[in-house]
């Protein structure tokens, strides 16, 4: 056991590297970038309408969070697994959801004004890492149950 964590310290500092920097972001998210958001669902929002935003620097602030938040992902999954057909496999999966996510959000902006829990959720998809806590397990069964 010793001996596999002596061999893998590299890999193991990146990793906790990778995981610091996520927290990094989260802790000066407010300094960071633009997202009136924020406090918005920090407050009783299911009753108050959308605040005042500026559409061009929120989806530039959210754009640069979730592009952020893929390279580290993207990066925790190589050190992780090391095999460049997951790491192109997770891009185009980050891609695509990217996309998905930030149209479901322009929709709701525009479209349905009482739609809160809606955009609490996709916004939530957008600004965390949420998709490395359901990739990391489903690569990891996937590695074992191909190694059977």
């Amino acid at each position: 056991m010793l001996n596999k964590i002596k061999e893998n310290k590299f890999r193991i500092i990146a990793a906790l590297l990778v995981i610091f920097s996520f927290a990094v972001i989260r802790a000066f998210e407010n300094q960071l970038f633009y997202d009136p958001f924020l406090e918005y669902f920090e407050k009783d929002f299911k009753k108050m309408p959308f605040p005042e935003i500026d559409t061009f620097k929120l989806f530039g602030g959210l754009l640069l969070r979730y592009i952020l938040n893929t390279g580290l992902s993207l990066a925790l999954i190589y050190i992780l697994f090391s095999d460049k057909d997951i790491l192109k496999f997770s891009t185009a999966l980050y891609s695509f959801f990217g996309i998905i996510l930030f149209v479901l959000l322009y929709i709701i902006l525009q479209f349905y004004a009482e739609g809160n829990w809606l955009l609490f959720y996709v916004r939530r998809f957008l600004i965390q890492p949420i998709f490395i806590l359901i990739f990391i397990p489903a690569f990891y069964y996937q590695l074992q149950y191909s190694k059977k």
